[in-house]
């Protein structure tokens, strides 16, 4: 597996790139986000994801790898292909995705070329516990999802003695005051307030 390509740019429209790493030049099929990043004058980067399909062995490039892990999310949903995932790529940036699907909005989704209400509706049930589980998005409503350092330090605490409940709003607190804080300190500090 290609997990990214470095080079110069030999070639690039708004679907594709030629990249020519050491006279040989690789087609990778990218987003218009990731277009709109790349200065063609400078060497560029990109984390790549392979397909392979029967007919054809395909290479889809990303400037940042979040974009790289939301095409991945996507594909896995029965109905949105590669083509169809770089369309809602194209549509909107990674984080823009993340928080249609937490904040199920399936008029947004089914607005991109490709996309039926059906198949919105699939992926949004699919992949909303994975956005919401893998990254820290804060649905519309203004609630705070469970990041990995909340589930943790929650779980610190609850084998400490501490009543979940206690603990969850504690910690959401002390993140709503500090989301950068680490775990060893959010722990310290939600235990001066228990």
């Amino acid at each position: 597996m290609i997990a990214f390509v470095k080079g110069k740019v030999f070639e690039i429209s708004p679907t594709y790139i030629i990249v020519d790493n050491n006279g040989i030049g690789y087609f990778i099929r990218i987003s218009l986000n990731t277009y709109s990043k790349i200065n063609p004058e400078n060497p560029v980067m990109l984390y790549t994801e392979q397909v392979v399909r029967e007919d054809a062995n395909l290479l889809y490039g990303f400037y940042e790898p979040l974009e790289k892990e939301i095409f991945k999310l996507l594909i896995s949903v029965s109905g949105i292909g590669p083509n169809t995932a770089m369309v809602i790529l194209s549509s909107m940036n990674a984080t823009e995705i993340q928080q249609v699907i937490a904040n199920e909005d399936v008029a947004r989704l089914k607005s991109v070329k490709g996309i039926g209400p059906k198949t919105a509706q699939r992926a949004i049930i699919e992949l909303k516990d994975k956005i919401l589980k893998t990254y820290a998005v804060v649905p519309q409503e203004g609630a705070i999802v469970v990041s990995p350092i909340q589930q943790e330090a929650v779980s610190a605490l609850e084998a400490l003695g501490y009543p979940k409940k206690r603990a969850d709003k504690v910690i959401r607190d002390l993140l709503k005051q500090n989301p950068d804080i680490s775990i060893e300190n959010i722990i310290k500090e939600a235990l001066k307030r228990l």
